[in-house]
């Protein structure tokens, strides 16, 4: 028996009869399954199998695809910081006074101007490296830029030397430590 909705679309001549019959075979397949299967049989075993290949081979390939990504970063960092390295490295050409800094567990040393020292000393400059055994001086700004991109490159960045407020009491206000003093 037909769907009565479907006999009066028929009539109304919003439908043709052309319509009405692929709408009842597709219905049919519906309720019979795939390829005149009963739609009540279990599915294939090798289907799902293959299935399963399928979504393991798609996570894999998501997670080469994460792996490659993060490389990708990490060497556009490492140019970033290579590229601010070079474009603000300061000459010491000149430097004839030893500066001395801890990195990771060794005191290491450069030569520096008398500029750069107190630059140094006063957290204006930096101390960077693109490998464990040469240094650069660079900026204080180039050093910030260069610590958000990777921190393992900055080895000695200053803090700035804050104001103190002078103590009224002090009886020795009037004698000021030079902080240049050399023994």
């Amino acid at each position: 028996m037909a769907n009565p909705f479907q006999e009066q679309l028929l009539k109304a001549g919003l439908v043709d009869e052309k319509r009405v019959k692929k709408v009842r075979h597709d219905e049919a397949r519906k309720r019979k399954g795939k390829a005149g299967q009963p739609a009540d049989t279990p599915p294939d075993p090798a289907l799902k199998a293959a299935e399963e290949a399928r979504r393991l081979e798609a996570e894999r390939s998501r997670e080469l695809n994460r792996r490659q990504k993060e490389a990708a970063e990490r060497r556009a960092l490492e140019a970033q910081v290579r590229q601010l390295v070079d474009t603000h490295r300061q000459s010491r050409e000149g430097a004839e006074l030893p500066y001395h800094f801890q990195h990771g567990t060794t005191v290491r040393r450069i030569l520096v101007t008398r500029e750069q020292r107190d630059r140094l000393g006063n957290g204006r400059l930096g101390i960077v490296t693109l490998d464990d055994e040469h240094y650069d001086i660079v900026p204080r700004d180039a050093a910030e830029k260069i610590r958000e991109r990777d921190a393992s490159r900055l080895v000695l960045l200053n803090e700035p030397a804050q104001k103190t407020q002078k103590d009224e009491d002090d009886p020795y206000a009037g004698y000021e430590v030079p902080d240049d003093l050399m023994w």
